[in-house]
């Protein structure tokens, strides 16, 4: 089962219908390659590649339906011609791209579109939108897991990311970084992710007492209690949970765990924990969740905070310190000719692309190299791989647990140094002589 991020092709920005009607009218139906890459951030030093899967699902069906045509017939901007053509074009190009998971770094194609130049150019706007954000949100979640240094995160960012795409965006994403689970039931149901969830307080307060409360809620999941404690005082509130999961222990349950969500996290988490082992139940696992992004959890844990799992929303589920990628989508091949931008600090590579990756003897990165499409390199691995061909999806379609594995497995292999959330180093990118030699005959 899917989730249909793809609309239809009027998901798109005016000037690629009006480009494409320019094409159509010059007679221009020659076959265009365009890169898809991130230019140059000032806070990432990778990204996370991610949202292939939806993109091979939408231009397996790319078609335009009657009534979008009639409606682009209404605009008055376009010809009956070129509307006919629009009415019987499907998707038959070829796709290359890094499989989700992998990790890239600025200006290296994470995907490259060989088609038609009119089914081409109408897929710019989409999959900026589509590759962009999912690829920005994994790598914002990656950082958090990274910052978290082994301990669970769960994504509860739902309720404050923007709309309904970008929360099941965000929950599919952050479980290829490593989340452990989502608050999302949705994406539970759609791609089984494993989903978690307390209560809030409302819950607490529609009781006469905390303790009410608490009891109501282990009565009905007694297998899966974890009580919010600071709806009033947190230090009372953990002593009465403390008592209430006493009683369960004498019944034959276990509390899962109490949660706080305000406060001062280092003090109150090591007083909780002592509140808690001193009740004799230090298996109770203690969740927090306040506002928290990849820094907030380096410093808490730095500081020696006693929260054994974390739930991050608003600041992951929006990207919050860097909430947009400066991806772009351009031509590097018209026909037979090879083409670049050399407008001044956004010069292009022209050509069609392949990216080599060299490990050390350890198996960790040493060096990308950005070459021709059609070259080799000794030792070193291809990333872009064919996804589409003439229109039709090829390869094994991987389960979210691979990729969510070849995440893992990329992670590992990158150098802390390239890592870190500030500062950090940059990994090392070049470009093969073939490559630069072609940009000098441009």
């Amino acid at each position: 089962m899917s989730f249909s991020e793809f609309p239809g092709p009027l998901f798109t920005d005016l000037y690629e219908l009006t480009m494409a009607a320019g094409y159509f009218d010059r007679g221009l139906d020659e076959t265009a390659t365009f890169s898809l890459f991130v230019r140059d951030h000032p806070k990432r030093s990778y990204f996370v590649a991610c949202g292939l899967q939806a993109v091979v699902d939408a231009l397996t069906r790319f078609q335009f339906s009657d009534r979008e045509i009639e409606w682009l017939t209404q605009t008055g901007l376009f010809k009956r011609e070129f509307l006919a053509h629009l009415a019987t074009l499907r998707f038959t190009g070829d796709v290359r791209a890094m499989a989700e998971g992998e990790i890239f770094f600025a200006d290296e194609p994470v995907l490259e579109v060989s088609a038609p130049l009119i089914e081409a150019q109408l897929l710019e706007t989409f999959l900026i939108n589509t590759v962009g954000v999912a690829s920005m949100l994994a790598t914002k979640a990656s950082r958090c897991v990274h910052a978290a240094a082994g301990r669970p995160l769960i994504d509860f960012s739902l309720r404050r990311t923007q709309g309904i795409h970008a929360g099941m965006t965000v929950a599919r994403s952050s479980y290829i970084a490593g989340f452990a689970s989502t608050s999302n039931v949705l994406a539970g149901k759609i791609w089984g992710i494993p989903t978690s969830g307390t209560m809030a307080h409302s819950f607490v307060t529609a009781f006469e007492s905390e303790t009410e409360a608490f009891e109501a809620y282990a009565e009905l999941f007694p297998k899966a209690a974890v009580f919010l404690i600071d709806t009033y005082d947190t230090i009372a509130g953990a002593e009465k949970a403390a008592a209430v999961g006493k009683r369960m222990k004498q019944k034959g349950q276990a509390l899962t765990g109490v949660r706080l969500d305000s406060g001062d996290m280092v003090a109150l988490s090591r007083q909780v924990r002592s509140i808690l082992d001193e009740a004799g139940l230090p298996e109770v696992k203690i969740f927090a969740s306040s506002g928290f992004d990849e820094y907030e959890l380096e410093r808490l844990i730095a500081e020696g905070a006693r929260i054994d799992a974390f739930g991050v929303g608003t600041r992951m589920g929006v990207s919050s310190d860097a909430p947009y990628l400066d991806m772009v989508y351009k031509m590097v091949r018209m026909g037979d000719r090879n083409v670049r931008k050399t407008s001044a600090g956004k010069v292009t590579l022209a050509g069609e692309k392949q990216v080599f990756r060299k490990m050390a003897e350890d198996r960790c990165f040493q060096v990308d190299i950005i070459g021709l499409r059609e070259e080799s390199m000794e030792d070193a691995v291809p990333l872009l791989l064919p996804a589409m061909e003439n229109g039709r999806s090829v390869g094994p379609r991987p389960t979210l647990e691979q990729i969510r594995q070849r995440f893992a497995d990329n992670f590992n292999r990158l150098d802390d140094k390239t890592k870190k959330l500030r500062n950090p180093e940059k990994y090392p990118v070049a470009s093969s002589e073939r490559l630069v030699e072609l940009q000098n005959q441009c």
